[in-house]
């Protein structure tokens, strides 16, 4: 429900290319990939690509023979993603661990006709997928409720819409929490649950993945993913924010404790921020004067326009801005990838609850102010 510079969901959808598979048969030489595509060009190439840091690295070319069939090996020192594909859009992910594998397919569409046999790892990362998938298309019809929603000034319609969200966003952790010695589940912790909003849970799958392959790969990797989390986690007091001011001061979080004080971090470009500001004056106006106070942390790069939204929207709280978007100071200090985003301290200055909007903040906020 926020605008985000990139869509974890639908980005690791296209990493969990699908996947259909049975009993694994482990192969203690190395693995061997036996395929076979239906519809390819006789001499044409296909790619085995390992899924690296950030990006897919060429390990092997095979050649397509007359009768559509291809063969891979080699060896793996663990559980390690690849990609099979003959261009860029059209590929099926595997998880290999030295396996004998079959993969059948579509040259036309892999990823919509393979079907895999010999990895286990693979089976589980098809199922992810699946479940993925399927939240995925009905995030979309959920998104479009809550605008309108939020349009009409709905609020109980926008309650049910965030616990449906909410839903969805349960079954895939629950999935991964099923799956706590499995490679699938540090990968899918890494890149479909947001630290900033579900801290907890990731950092308790970590601990799990840490007892039961803390040599993997893909648990370093989630560990390393944590780790500048870890100072904004709820629990720790929250790092200080100094920044100018719209009129050239500068104003910094610390200047505030001895109140509840709600971060909020957006822009003016931000559809969905400046259709949230009315709920959020609407909670300033109510508590203010109960020891609550707002620090809006703007995320523009137009000093301009940030003025003008302030004014437009009728925010009377302090505001502050380095006018480097993205790469604001501030957004990085407290691992901002999307927005509207809010963090809320209590007047010792601990985190007390992160991304907090709408019915949820009303109801925070009248259980610790009345």
């Amino acid at each position: 429900m926020n605008y985000s510079k990139y869509v974890i969901m639908a980005a690791a959808a296209a990493l969990l290319a699908g996947c259909q598979t049975n009993k694994s048969t482990s192969n203690e030489d190395g693995y061997t990939i036996e395929g076979k595509l239906q519809n390819a060009e006789a001499g044409s190439k296909v790619y085995l690509l390992e899924l690296g840091d950030q990006q897919f690295i060429a390990r092997d070319t095979a050649e397509v023979s007359a009768d559509g069939t291809f063969t891979f090996e080699g060896r793996v020192e663990e559980p390690t993603m690849y990609r099979i594909t003959l261009d860029q859009r059209n590929g099926l992910m595997l998880v290999l661990d030295n396996d004998n594998v079959k993969v059948q397919a579509d040259a036309e569409d892999i990823n919509g006709t393979a079907k895999v046999e010999g990895s286990e790892d693979s089976e589980l990362f098809q199922q992810l997928n699946k479940l993925v998938n399927e939240s995925r298309l009905k995030q979309v019809a959920l998104e479009e409720r809550y605008q309108q929603a939020m349009e009409a000034g709905n609020t109980d319609s926008v309650a049910v819409i965030q616990e449906e969200y909410g839903a969805l966003q349960q079954q895939v952790k629950d999935f991964i929490a099923q799956h706590p010695k499995s490679v699938v589940a540090a990968f899918g912790t890494a890149t479909l649950v947001d630290p900033n909003s579900d801290f907890a849970f990731a950092d308790s799958m970590a601990t799990l993945l840490n007892k039961n392959i803390p040599d993997s790969k893909y648990t370093l990797m989630l560990n390393e993913h944590l780790k500048p989390f870890r100072n904004t986690a709820i629990g720790q007091v929250a790092p200080d924010i100094t920044l100018p001011t719209p009129d050239g001061s500068t104003k910094s979080l610390s200047s505030l404790r001895g109140k509840y004080v709600l971060i909020d971090f957006w822009a003016s470009w931000c559809g969905p921020c400046r259709k949230e500001n009315p709920n959020v004056v609407k909670m300033y106006d109510k508590y203010k004067d109960k020891g609550f106070e707002i620090f809006g942390v703007s995320l523009d790069q137009s000093k301009e326009k940030w003025e003008k939204a302030i004014a437009d929207d009728n925010l009377p709280w302090p505001h502050v801005s380095d006018l480097q978007g993205w790469q604001s100071s501030a957004a990085q200090l407290y691992n901002v990838n999307a927005i509207p985003q809010t963090v809320l301290i209590d007047p010792e200055g601990k985190i007390i609850a992160k991304g907090l909007r709408g019915e949820d903040l009303e109801q925070k906020l009248a259980t610790l102010l009345q």
